[in-house]
């Protein structure tokens, strides 16, 4: 027997009392038109989300005075705070500026793909789907080893990952493996991953609370279930207000490591 047959048992159970549990095939949404899955729902919601972010910016920006409108207020404030509580704070004053742009994006980006999640007539987070995050996470990972690159060379920037300073002779032979294995080939691994299971559990768990309270609140046929059908609807609530803690603070947690990472590759010494 496999480790998902109970999973698996468990579900046919609730299928025949009339009640399918949701699971990964939530994710497997159907194109909206022709065949291709780059015309699917997740792919729409990036290219929304990209539009949404610089209607904000641009918007927010348009008409800057030395009085700002609500819009500009916001439209600073959202700045503000990847300037200076992320970029500024991890890169360092000397350098962070350059990276503000690609920070302030990204962060925006992750947000709102989010908190998709909890709109209504959208509820579905992008980054619930691997690729997307994957593909987020491969393009940090050539963005901070390119940048220790044109700084220290690329022999030099090898160096300067897997050899830590003050470390020398012959335990270089499990450090530098290791370094390597933990500073180039597995951190793209655990941006993408963290972001991905979080939006794909948070999802899950939200469509099993609303979905479970609705059937035995209007269709398991047994009025004892009722309550237990209103609780499981309250705590669909309560998770969603959860949830959007969840997604802003994974849309900073991904930003903020994605800074650390270019601090570490701009930094003189490992």
């Amino acid at each position: 027997m496999t480790a998902a047959s109970p999973l698996n048992a468990g579900r046919q159970a609730l299928a025949a009392e009339g009640f399918t549990p949701p699971g990964p095939e939530l994710f497997n949404l159907p194109p909206i038109f022709g065949g291709s899955l780059l015309f699917a729902k997740p792919a729409l919601l990036l290219v929304v989300g990209a539009v949404l972010v610089f209607g904000f910016f641009y918007a927010t920006s348009r008409k800057m005075a030395m009085v700002p409108s609500k819009a500009q207020y916001a439209g600073e404030q959202a700045y503000s705070f990847v300037r200076n509580g992320i970029a500024r704070d991890v890169i360092g004053s000397r350098d962070f500026m350059k990276f503000v742009p690609l920070l302030l994006a990204m962060f925006s980006f992750i947000l709102i793909n989010n908190l998709f999640g909890v709109v209504p007539f959208i509820q579905f987070p992008s980054f619930s789907r691997a690729s997307f995050a994957y593909g987020l996470a491969a393009l940090v990972w050539i963005l901070y080893n390119g940048v220790g690159i044109w700084k220290h060379g690329l022999f030099g920037y090898l160096k300067h990952q897997t050899i830590p300073a003050g470390v020398n002779g012959p335990i270089l032979i499990l450090i530098v493996p290791l370094e390597f294995a933990s500073n180039i080939l597995v951190r793209p691994v655990t941006l993408s991953l963290r972001l991905f299971a979080n939006m794909f559990a948070g999802h899950i768990l939200l469509v099993l609370f609303t979905l479970g309270g609705e059937y035995l609140l209007l269709e398991a046929g047994n009025v004892a279930y009722a309550p237990v059908g209103v609780l499981a609807l309250l705590l669909a609530v309560a998770i969603s207000f959860l949830e959007i803690l969840v997604q802003v603070l994974q849309a900073y947690v991904f930003t903020l490591l994605t800074a650390m990472y270019v601090q570490g590759a701009l930094a003189e010494e490992h």
